[in-house]
């Protein structure tokens, strides 16, 4: 797909792209794609922090990644307080009866946690081993008095970003 130089980033590590006058930073965070041992023998995963040369026009994003809920994660809001757009992979994901993806009650925490002044759910409907819906985490999220903040898009919508 013509990607040439692609890499690894440790937690925290920060990667800069330019194209033209342009830059975007890439900062990896904390991600645990399963609780305890378990993750030992899962992929490894991470979340990442987008922020453009130009904040006025995209701002700062999150994207969780396959995690789950973990006490590495507070770090993020204390690094990036002002996050303007999150975009959480939810599901519910279990494997031999493990979640290895938020549910929808982790989801409501990491909303909480990054405090977007929006989210945007997905990765909840990829495969047929999801056991948390949309639905569940829409109605976590109201009940939370997150509602207000979040935008559902579905296959083929877009988020206007400036």
């Amino acid at each position: 797909m013509g990607f040439t130089q692609a890499r690894g980033l440790d937690t925290w590590e920060t990667l800069t792209v330019t194209k033209g006058e342009r830059r975007l930073s890439i900062t990896a965070c904390p991600a645990r794609h399963g609780p305890g041992v378990t993750d030992l023998v899962l992929p490894d995963v991470m979340g990442s922090i987008l922020q453009a040369d130009d904040r006025s026009r995209i701002g700062t994003i999150y994207i969780s990644g396959d995690t789950l809920m973990h006490d590495e994660l507070d770090e993020i809001p204390r690094r990036h307080p002002d996050v303007d757009l999150g975009f959480f992979h939810l599901g519910g994901t279990k494997v031999l009866g493990i979640l290895v993806t938020m549910d929808a009650e982790q989801g409501v925490q990491a909303v909480r946690l990054v405090d977007p002044d929006v989210a945007i759910p997905i990765h909840y409907d990829d495969y047929d081993v999801f056991t948390s819906s949309l639905e569940d985490f829409t109605t976590a999220a109201e009940q939370a008095g997150l509602g207000d903040r979040l935008r559902v898009l579905h296959r083929g919508d877009s988020y206007p970003m400036g």
